[in-house]
């Protein structure tokens, strides 16, 4: 079935981007990929629309949980962006298009891997759900003013450009999808809904995101040749920024929330919406942004296996979750 291979590929991404960098770097290397740039927009909104269709944007009106969303939201744009920016202005001090890169990656938090991970680990899915929302909007809305304020005098931004480009990538995609979700829900009804379709839609974004690594690294190729040890220099930052991450967000769960409340923190925090960091590289810096989403397509690799390994030692990290009891305890 289409649908599994789909559900199976998403669950390979550690995999799979990396396997879809090698075919579009030697497809790079062979043929001339200038071509490629025409299928930027289509597998963009391949990309970005199915997580869209998910999101249920209602729920950022559900209370009880302010300090935990505004604590999260102080991480991700007071400290994030700046850690991430810092790290690439340290490490490729050169290249100022890959620090674009860095600061892309580090400027819109939350994808639908914060509650999938959050659910994983057993932690407060409901309050993952609406750093999502309020993430990827805030997110998608001071974008143009973090890159011009950090970066406008290093790389040509055009703030109206980016702005409209993050309209067009974000906020009419959003849009689309809730309405394919409302008719979704009205024609099969909401637990038909959340049980067989929207499993659906994750797969068909993960075809968008490889086909965009794809490109990505076809026109980056000849760069890559004429620099091998450039993946490398891209991998050590990130890896750092990553485990600075996680470090701070672990030790203000700790502090702070309940064991549910603090995994919600970490990968609210942790997860960025790389997603949207890649369509807007691509989208909006023209051919330059290729360099930018060399280094988002690295962030997939390392925010994927990081996840992973985090889900591990949660219970190690927060202790062990409270054992259901019945209705009452069920999420």
């Amino acid at each position: 079935m289409p649908w599994n291979i789909l559900a199976r590929l998403s669950g390979l991404l550690v995999w799979a981007i990396p396997a879809m960098m090698a075919l579009g770097f030697a497809a790079g290397l062979v043929v001339d990929a200038a071509p490629l740039k025409g299928l930027i927009v289509p597998f963009t909104f391949l990309m970005v629309y199915p997580m869209m269709v998910t999101l249920r944007v209602r729920k950022v009106l559900e209370g009880g949980d302010g300090r935990l969303q505004w604590v999260s939201q102080i991480v991700n744009f007071g400290l994030i962006p700046f850690l991430a920016y810092g790290a690439g202005r340290f490490f490729l001090p050169d290249h100022p298009y890959m620090v674009l890169g860095f600061l892309l990656a580090g400027l819109v938090p939350t994808s639908g891997m914060t509650i999938s991970w959050t659910g994983f680990a057993r932690g407060n899915i409901e309050a993952a759900v609406k750093m999502t929302v309020i993430g990827l909007t805030l997110g998608s809305l001071a974008t143009p003013f973090y890159v011009k304020a950090l970066l406008g005098a290093r790389v040509e931004v055009d703030l109206a450009a980016v702005a409209s480009q993050i309209g067009l990538i974000v906020f009419l995609p959003m849009a689309a999808g809730h309405v394919t979700q409302q008719a979704l829900v009205r024609r099969h009804g909401r637990q038909a809904f959340q049980s067989v379709w929207a499993p659906r839609f994750p797969g068909l974004s993960t075809l968008g995101v490889l086909g965009i690594v794809f490109i990505a690294l076809a026109l980056k190729a000849k760069d890559i040749a004429a620099s091998p040890g450039l993946l490398v220099r891209l991998l050590i930052p990130l890896v750092m920024v990553y485990g600075v991450n996680y470090g701070l967000s672990t030790l203000v769960g700790r502090a702070f929330f309940s064991r549910g409340d603090a995994v919600a923190l970490v990968y609210g925090t942790v997860m960025r919406n790389l997603s949207i960091a890649l369509a807007v590289a691509m989208n909006a810096f023209g051919a330059a942004g290729a360099e930018a989403a060399l280094v988002i397509a690295m962030a997939y690799i390392v925010q994927v296996q990081s996840a992973a390994w985090y889900v591990r030692v949660t219970d190690r990290v927060f202790g062990r979750p409270a054992p259901r009891t019945g209705p009452a305890g069920a999420s």
